[in-house]
């Protein structure tokens, strides 16, 4: 069965590509290489002995994607991770974001709207919800007016898978992400960022190993227990693992509704200084982090509620927060070899 990868060289996406592999799927990976690597065709080859189909193609391109479509007829499914996905980033260039996030989006529906069947896993995340007003957020969790053009993406995102299926005979599953973390136990694949990197645990690991004179904290009089922002770290792993269950959902046709949504988190929050301590307890050394302001866009805490998800999808996380650091300071070290 041949399955489409979109971002299929990023973070998630290349865990993702590995566990379809494992189950015995073709892939076809598609990818810009604007945020990710070639050199990830070559991890994932030997992690699983099998390289993925790979065309390089901007999801922003319409007639690229047509033609995409037209040269892979039969394609039993969609993965769409592509997306440009720092919240700081979107609050600057807002309309990078609509254009990269939403365009690419429509191309790819336009084209499965037009099969007589078609199964497609959208990349989402916690941040629809803005801030929750109670803990755990569950899928019925009010959505939230958006905190930031890149939140705002993924809830246009979903709003716009949703109307499709109502007129089409694409069925959908909305998974909503917490924070994915971590690498591959193999050490051949793991976060790649470009750049100043935008989420906590890469900043910290490449703090860890020289890269960063320092971790800026922002904040640490949130209404929590120590300060800090909490978040429902995930490892990518077990993230990647519950693209395959959704796949195989809406293979089987054991989706109860065409569009179904779950939330993909641990169920456990931790903060950003537990999340230090955790690196500091995986590296044997102390971590440089200073106290700054707080940054625009931030919620005070966000972690999930996931009986839905193990009840109903039959997925559940199996891997710790002190297993995904270490796995990813395993993984800074070898890249900063």
């Amino acid at each position: 069965m041949k399955i489409v990868v979109t971002g299929g060289l990023g973070f998630i996406g290349s865990h993702t590509v590995v566990e379809l592999q494992n189950e015995n799927f073709e892939v076809i990976v598609i990818d810009n290489l604007s945020n990710s690597s070639i050199e990830v065709l070559d991890g994932i080859e030997r992690i699983t002995g099998k390289k993925p189909l790979f065309e390089q193609i901007d999801l922003r391109d319409k007639t690229a994607v047509q033609n995409f479509f037209k040269k892979y007829e039969d394609i039993k499914g969609v993965i769409h991770f592509a997306a440009s996905k720092a919240v700081g980033e979107s609050v600057q260039n807002p309309l990078l974001y609509y254009e990269n996030n939403i365009n690419s989006l429509v191309y790819i529906l336009q084209e499965l709207q037009q099969k007589p069947e078609a199964n497609f896993i959208f990349s989402s995340s916690c941040t629809v919800y803005g801030q929750a007003e109670k803990m755990p957020i569950a899928e019925s969790t009010p959505i939230q007016p958006a905190m930031s053009p890149y939140g705002n993406t993924k809830q246009i995102g979903e709003e716009i898978i949703t109307d499709v299926t109502k007129v089409s005979n694409l069925n959908a599953i909305l998974l909503r992400y917490f924070n994915p973390i971590g690498a591959h136990e193999s050490n051949e694949i793991g976060e790649l960022p470009l750049g100043v990197p935008q989420n906590l645990v890469p900043f910290i690991t490449q703090t860890g190993v020289g890269l960063r004179k320092e971790l800026s904290v922002y904040g640490n009089d949130y209404p929590t227990p120590d300060g800090t922002c909490v978040r429902d770290y995930i490892h990518v792993v077990d993230l990647a693992k519950a693209h395959v269950i959704a796949l195989q959902r809406l293979i089987s046709k054991t989706n109860t509704d065409k569009l179904e949504i779950f939330n993909l988190g641990t169920g456990t929050g931790s903060s950003v200084l537990e999340v230090i301590h955790a690196f500091e307890k995986a590296s044997g050394q102390k971590l440089p982090y200073k106290i700054v302001d707080r940054r625009e866009g931030d919620v005070t805490e966000a972690y999930a509620n996931t009986d839905k998800a193990n009840n109903v999808l039959g997925w559940k996380t199996h891997l710790t927060l002190d297993e995904a650091i270490g796995s990813a300071w395993k993984w800074e070290q070898k890249i900063r070899q």
